[in-house]
């Protein structure tokens, strides 16, 4: 008797051993016993692990391009040169029942020496841009949405110019942290879309926005610079703005787009518009190594640009970059 039942659970224990590895339990329809046989009730017994719901996808990216020119005895002439450009960008993304919750962070800074020059390191891409959504779904792809959004640059920024007759340049500071930074809270309506291809669309009409404008440096905000009242910080708008994102759009194979175009209108004078479009197509080569091709156009009627013949007025801010170098998804 006592040898029959060590058989039994001898038998039993390898059955639940080996069904524990493939994440059940089975129980064999039956066990023999000295020759008798013992029937179990039922076929089996199948015991599977609760799936884990994933609310957060987080990830990034991060890029570095280094460009390096040395001459030596070069007879067609030119200069040696430096140049480093590198950005990073973070999402973090929540999804549960009718609740999104979308946040993303990008910081790009670059520059340029050149050994010729009086002011040899001159900077050449320096912004840093937050934007965070929040939303409530109404039906499958609209959402009520507030979405904040703010922007600035890490490093000070300068004009560099040589007046008639002088010896060596002289630099102007145009610009700094917070100087200008915007921050621009807004509620409406966001038609999100995903397409198979998993590329994404986000279209956000908001009625009720407001939009600051901060200047904190004192030597800026004296002079007015970026719309403030001289002697004044910051500079406060309500108007509406619309908002479009395209996210990780299929150009053809390898070659991905990435916008997001910002439009505001302030009520006081409505039909005036503030613009900000950033653009991004990447051209993977391949788990490494990409071409990326940035685009940035910014127009405000409230800034005015210095010309070359030292006159100022409003016009289209543009900066565009190619690169080439490491680019790690994470």
């Amino acid at each position: 008797m006592l040898r029959s039942i060590f058989l039994f659970g001898f038998f039993l224990s390898l059955s639940v051993q080996y069904s524990f590895g493939q994440d059940r339990l089975i129980i064999p329809d039956t066990v023999l016993i000295n020759g008798d046989t013992l029937l179990m009730l039922g076929d089996s017994i199948i015991v599977e692990e609760p799936k884990k719901e994933i609310f957060w996808k987080t990830g990034g990216n991060y890029n570095l391009n280094i460009q390096q020119v040395t001459l030596s005895n070069w007879a067609a002439g030119g200069t040696g040169s430096f140049a480093l450009n590198s950005g990073t960008t973070l999402f973090a993304n929540y999804k549960k029942d009718s609740k999104v919750w979308d946040t993303q962070l990008t910081i790009n800074l670059g520059f340029n020496r050149q050994s010729e020059r009086d002011f040899k390191t001159r900077k050449t891409n320096d912004n840093f841009i937050f934007v965070s959504n929040y939303g409530r779904q109404l039906s499958e792809k609209l959402y009520l949405t507030t979405q904040l959004d703010a922007r600035t640059q890490l490093l000070p920024g300068y004009r560099f110019s040589k007046p008639a007759g002088a010896e060596s340049e002289i630099r102007t500071k145009i610009s700094d942290l917070l100087s200008p930074g915007y921050l621009q809270s807004s509620t409406g309506l966001n038609y999100r879309r995903t397409y198979p291809d998993k590329s994404r669309l986000s279209v956000i009409l908001s009625p009720f926005t407001g939009r600051f404008t901060m200047v904190m440096d004192d030597s800026l905000s004296r002079v007015g610079a970026f719309g403030v009242t001289p002697g004044e910080n910051v500079r406060a708008e309500a108007g509406m703005s619309l908002a479009l994102g395209v996210v990780d759009f299929i150009l053809m194979e390898n070659v991905t787009w990435k916008s997001d175009l910002n439009l505001f209108s302030n009520y006081e004078r409505f039909g005036n518009m503030v613009v900000n479009f950033n653009s991004l197509i990447r051209m993977k080569v391949n788990k490494y190594i990409s071409t990326r091709i940035e685009t940035v156009i910014i127009y405000d009627e409230e800034v005015f640009i210095r010309q070359d013949d030292g006159t100022t007025k409003q016009a289209v801010q543009l900066q565009n970059l190619i690169n080439f170098g490491i680019s790690l998804d994470f």
